[in-house]
């Protein structure tokens, strides 16, 4: 029974964003300048891992940067906003040239690759820093956003109501550089092989776009 309890424990870790991160604190944080035909934006769902796959596998989209938003602390890091004392949730930041791809695309396949309806979780990640965020520029891109939660709870797709915050964008905080294309560098990592790449490639699979 021991035995049994311990590999479950192992599993749970192995599946968690948290399992096996880096822990030098003094790699400095990267910072992102928009083109000048780019437009931003900025979602919260979860490990920001997988959101950064999922968004730089669109064409039209140049980069999406892992870091943090939508809370407080105006300085940021890894392991203050996993205490859940920010109000910060892990985001990316999206960098995207417009006549290719638009929000309209993006904020549909944000809600395509996460479950909307689980409050501060998703999976096995939980606390208020894996929320639902859909951050907003202006009233257009709010507009939108609440189109596609109307839209996806006329459908039925979820039996569950849809907890997704709607909040207008205040800043972004760039993520330690050890979070930036964590996938790419650390692809025989636990989380990676087991949770980010089948996740990833069931979005894909699913999700109707145009990708690089």
């Amino acid at each position: 029974m021991k035995s049994y309890i311990l590999l479950v424990l192992t599993l749970i870790l192995i599946t968690s964003c948290t399992y096996s991160q880096n822990l030098n604190n003094e790699i400095k944080k990267g910072s992102t300048t928009p083109l000048p035909n780019e437009a931003i934006a900025t979602f919260a769902e979860g490990c920001f891992w997988h959101s950064e796959i999922v968004f730089q596998s669109l064409a039209g989209v140049r980069d999406a940067v892992s870091g943090y938003s939508g809370g407080t602390n105006p300085s940021p890091d890894y392991e203050l906003v996993s205490s859940g004392a920010t109000g910060h949730a892990e985001s990316v930041q999206i960098y995207y040239d417009p006549s290719v791809i638009s929000f309209e695309t993006l904020v549909k396949a944000f809600f395509a690759s996460q479950n909307p309806t689980t409050l501060n979780r998703q999976g096995n990640d939980a606390g208020t820093q894996y929320r639902s965020i859909a951050f907003y520029r202006n009233a257009a891109e709010k507009n939108i956003i609440d189109s596609e939660i109307k839209r996806l709870t006329d459908s039925k797709k979820y039996s569950s109501k849809i907890v997704t915050e709607v909040v207008p964008f205040k800043k972004f905080y760039p993520a330690e550089k050890y979070h930036q294309e964590y996938i790419y560098n650390n692809p025989d990592e636990g989380y990676v092989q087991h949770v980010s790449i089948p996740e990833f490639l069931n979005f894909k699979k699913e999700f109707k776009a145009k990708y690089k």
